[in-house]
């Protein structure tokens, strides 16, 4: 009677060991640190190089609208 009691638990304690286990993830969580570095760094290439854009435009719109200027004064003071 006692082993027919006693196999249950056992069991039980046994499932429960091995559900709890803690499972070695060391090598994922650094492929996953990886990945996440990787992709940090081309955003902010990505980012850096918009930004070098937009600063490149907005000084070809500022000479842009310098010339433009200069060429209505030169058309108003010719007439």
């Amino acid at each position: 009677m006692k082993k027919i009691v006693a196999l249950p638990i056992i069991a039980a304690l046994a499932l429960g060991i091995a559900a709890c286990h803690k499972s070695d993830d060391a090598a994922n969580n650094a492929d996953t640190s990886a990945d996440l570095n990787a992709a940090a760094n081309d955003a902010i290439a990505d980012v850096n190089d918009a930004t070098m854009n937009a600063t490149d435009n907005s000084a070809a719109a500022l000479d842009n609208a310098a010339a433009t200027d200069s060429n209505v004064a030169n058309t108003t003071t010719a007439m």
